[in-house]
């Protein structure tokens, strides 16, 4: 099983806000959508392109490359030319420090 890492402390990710954060092997796009946190591979399943460098529309995160759009609470694809989710990351916070761990090989 994964440890969990302190990405970043909850007042320096504010409220509309996401930040680029590496875990073990893991680059990860680390989300504060209105006060919750999520985190997402920074990986556009498209291409193999970073998505962090993207917009964020209406709660998904638009691929700066081709416009596939993810949502970013769930890793789902909303919008093509994208099929396949991106990976999605368990998210806490601790003491005021938001903690991400890669759990795909646990």
């Amino acid at each position: 099983m994964s440890d969990w890492i302190n990405a970043v402390a909850v007042g320096d990710l504010p409220p509309g806000e996401h930040i680029v954060v590496e875990v073990e092997d893991a680059v990860m796009v680390l989300f504060n959508l209105d006060g919750e946190f999520f985190a997402m591979e920074d990986i556009c399943t498209h291409d193999g392109s970073e998505i962090s460098s993207g917009c964020i529309v209406d709660g998904s995160i638009e691929c700066p490359r081709h416009g596939a759009r993810f949502d970013i609470r769930t890793g789902e694809v909303t919008a093509p030319p994208a099929y396949e989710p991106v990976d999605i990351f368990p998210v806490r916070v601790v003491d005021g420090v938001v903690q991400v761990r890669d759990d795909r090989w646990d």
